[in-house]
């Protein structure tokens, strides 16, 4: 089963984003609760952030995406990529999808 990055592409400065931050940070705990994404944080040059996630299904992901603040009020687009992850820290087990 794949694991994803997702790779988001602030399309204005950091700075500019205001209280949608907070939004965001809410939006993707959801994620995390459902047990759909694995961590995430900013990229150290602030112009976006990467995302890793496990799901059976990249709709999953794009349907999550399709509600996420940045991308709905155009602060950010976002770019999946799966790959297979053949290796893996044995600590992570309990959190990916079994096929």
């Amino acid at each position: 089963m794949p694991f994803y990055v997702i790779d988001s592409i602030f399309t204005q400065p950091f700075d500019t984003f205001g209280d949608t931050v907070a939004a965001h940070r809410a939006y993707l705990q959801q994620g995390y609760d459902s047990g759909l994404l694995l961590c995430s944080g900013p990229k150290a040059d602030r112009q976006g952030g990467i995302l890793i996630a496990n799901a059976s299904d990249p709709d999953e992901i794009t349907r999550f995406l399709a509600y996420e603040p940045y991308q709905q009020q155009g602060l950010a687009h976002y770019r999946l990529t799966p790959f297979d992850a053949l290796k893996q820290h044995p600590c992570l087990a309990g959190f990916t999808h079994q096929s």
